[in-house]
């Protein structure tokens, strides 16, 4: 299943597995008349096609090993299929509040997690004293959530990463840079991707779609 999602400029993105990278280019060339030029950067590769519609990649886990920026005429993304293609062991951080799911990846599968869930209310609209004692009730559970969620990954990941080829996150982003306040998470900061997956409600179902979403190449679609 090819996941898509609308971005800031008009653009689509739209996330395509490894083992589908070549295919996806192929099939974008034939829809819009062939490909003009591919120009290739050690961390952006750009694909326009001869109607005008272009085909933009910004490349994690390191880049692609580009001394300088590359363009050539035609289809020619060769070293994004074969960087694409390499196998990584990923460590995963899914923080939302009110729940996170943590885990280690090889190429797309789960090997060793751990979720939890910690309710944290919603906002209570009515006035006066009443609404400010379960804001204080609403911050503390979120306070503890997130301390567990600090915990947790703490446990699980830091272990981990001189094993781990990247570390991807994933869920809410202020929750996540709560997180990075924690000094005992400053290394796995440092290593993460810039990417942030989008997730819902982490659970360990959407830890496994999140491990297969980290591996994926996103693609930002522009119309001609």
């Amino acid at each position: 299943m090819v996941r898509s999602r609308e971005v800031a400029g008009g653009g689509r993105a739209v996330e395509i597995a490894p083992e589908r990278l070549a295919g996806w280019y192929e099939r974008f060339a034939g829809r819009h008349g062939g490909v003009a030029v591919s120009e290739l950067s050690a961390d952006r590769v750009v694909v326009t096609a001869v109607d005008g519609a272009r085909a933009e990649v910004t490349v994690g886990f390191g880049g692609l090993a580009l001394t300088g920026p590359v363009r050539r005429d035609g289809l020619a993304v060769e070293e994004l299929l074969e960087h694409a293609s390499r196998p990584r062991r990923i460590a995963l951080a899914l923080v939302r509040l009110g729940g996170h799911s943590v885990g280690v990846a090889e190429n797309g599968k789960v090997v060793s997690s751990s979720t939890d869930r910690r309710q944290v209310h919603g906002r209570n609209k009515a006035g006066g004293w009443s609404q400010q004692r379960f804001a204080r009730r609403r911050e503390g559970q979120a306070r503890q959530s997130l301390a567990d969620a600090a915990d947790t990954v703490a446990r699980v990941l830091l272990p981990e990463l001189d094993s781990v080829d990247a570390v991807v996150l994933g869920g809410d982003r202020q929750a996540l840079e709560t997180l990075r306040e924690d000094r005992r998470l400053r290394r796995l900061f440092e290593l993460a991707e810039p990417r942030v997956l989008p997730v819902a409600e982490p659970r360990r179902h959407v830890l496994d779609e999140a491990a297969e979403a980290a591996r994926a190449v996103e693609i930002v679609l522009f119309d001609p």
